[in-house]
């Protein structure tokens, strides 16, 4: 990340001015009125462009990494956006909680703490993780604005690295709903969804293509809009116009630097976002970017001419990410298989690189070796297997469930010898050892 000294004994930026409808300018190192940075936007035009979301160059906001982009965005949603603050427990500002899955990416939550928002965690339905349970979401933002407390922001994802799957289209469609009904700006980390198994499989679609599609069809009418303009009209404030398609609650976040090895290639950590082309839209990216701008914040010039080649992706990037999605699905069903003969729980892998198994079942079994939480169960499990295994503590759940996180890599890197098959005995002799489930299968 380049930084600059502040030009006076403060940091504070200058008034933002309305965007340019081309993008930000690109004022540095002598690269031309837009630059590699502006190429950045450009590119995630063309990327979006391509997963049924038409969009400008000034709908797109850029920073050096994801987490950088989140902390911005969360800071630029508090004050100003046309939302009554209300005040949490204890009569304090919430200062705009954020309602997010539980359990969720670690640094989701760290950049609401960092900003010191309230967390409001919702349990993830049975089907899938990265995203809230539609009825639990409801439940958990009356609750807490009975309270006192004022939830705005809701962060999911479409396509979950933690737990491997994906959002069925009909279970997306009713949190987008409720989040709609209920008033709340929706940050889609949207990092993992061109980590799909299978191409064949469930279709990995996004919230803004949801409310956009709606929109599109058949504009002001539809039940979201609708949702949306009483929501506001609760507040004393004015419906949300369309503009151009966008429905002006869905901002899509893309790590690039989720994936190395396959998804964008090394050294490229760039996070950018697509804000709506509505005016509430507008106004998030100039806060946003005003925020970026006090931080300093912006990709280097060999980072962002890495992320528009990776946000163009040319026909030998897509070639190499398909393989690596056949080689970890391979990988991901393996162990998913050893797991359930094992005796733990563990929902299918669809996408992504990890699975999220369950030991609840064999608690027993862990309890005579001493092990009854999320912690000593990640502790053992690193022992035998090394470097693979985060205990679902890490990730907001509950630190009492035995629940982990597992690599994809575990079935082929787990023993320095005996190639895949015989990393995947390894694994099932550890299960077997720690569990007493019975002699071990024989290798997939």
């Amino acid at each position: 990340m380049q930084q600059t000294r502040p030009d006076g004994p403060t940091s504070t930026p200058a008034a933002v001015t309305a965007p340019d409808p081309r993008g930000p300018r690109d004022t540095g190192h002598g690269q031309g009125a837009y630059g590699v940075h502006g190429a950045v936007a450009e590119a995630a035009c063309g990327y979006w462009g391509r997963r049924g979301l038409p969009t400008e160059p000034g709908q797109v906001v850029v920073a050096p990494t994801a987490p950088l982009l989140l902390l911005a965005l969360l800071a630029a949603a508090e004050p100003g956006d046309g939302h009554v603050h209300g005040r949490g427990e204890g009569g304090t500002e919430d200062g705009g909680g954020v309602v997010l899955p539980r359990p969720g990416p670690a640094w989701h939550a760290d950049q609401t703490r960092l900003l010191g928002r309230p967390l409001h965690p919702v349990p993830v339905p049975a089907e899938c993780g990265g995203v809230p349970d539609p009825f639990a979401l409801l439940e958990t933002v009356g609750r807490a604005r009975a309270a006192g407390g004022d939830p705005r922001v809701l962060l999911l994802s479409v396509a979950d690295g933690l737990t491997g799957t994906t959002a069925p289209p009909e279970l997306l469609h009713e949190v987008c709903e409720a989040a709609v009904q209920e008033d709340l700006l929706i940050i889609s980390d949207e990092s993992w969804r061109d980590t799909s198994h299978d191409p064949h499989d469930t279709v990995i679609v996004s919230p803004a293509e949801i409310l956009h599609r709606s929109a599109r069809r058949t504009g002001a009418g539809t039940h979201a809009h609708a949702l949306h303009d009483r929501a506001r009209a609760s507040h004393g404030l004015p419906g949300g116009a369309d503009e151009g398609g966008d429905h002006d609650c869905v901002v899509v976040l893309v790590d690039l630097g989720a994936d190395l090895e396959y998804a964008f290639g090394p050294g490229t950590a760039v996070g950018v976002a697509r804000l709506p082309a509505t005016a509430r839209g507008r106004e998030l990216g100039e806060r946003t970017r005003a925020v970026l701008s006090v931080l300093h914040a912006r990709p280097r010039d060999r980072d962002a001419t890495a992320a528009a080649e990776a946000l163009g992706e040319a026909e030998s990037l897509r070639e190499h990410r398909a393989a690596g999605n056949r080689a970890h699905a391979a990988r991901a069903a393996a162990l998913h298989r050893i797991l359930a003969r094992a005796g733990a729980v563990c929902r299918p892998p669809h996408a992504g690189r990890h699975i999220y198994p369950d030991f609840e079942a064999l608690r027993p079994a862990l309890a005579a070796r001493d092990i009854g939480d999320a912690p000593r169960l990640e502790a053992e499990l690193v022992r035998r297997l090394g470097p693979y295994v985060l205990g679902g503590h890490r990730f907001g759940d509950d630190p009492h469930a035995l629940r982990v996180r597992l690599s994809t890599d575990v079935p082929s890197g787990g023993t320095p010898v005996g190639g895949s098959a015989g990393a995947r005995a390894s694994l099932e002799s550890v299960l077997r050892e720690l569990t007493d489930a019975g002699p071990a299968a024989p290798a997939p």
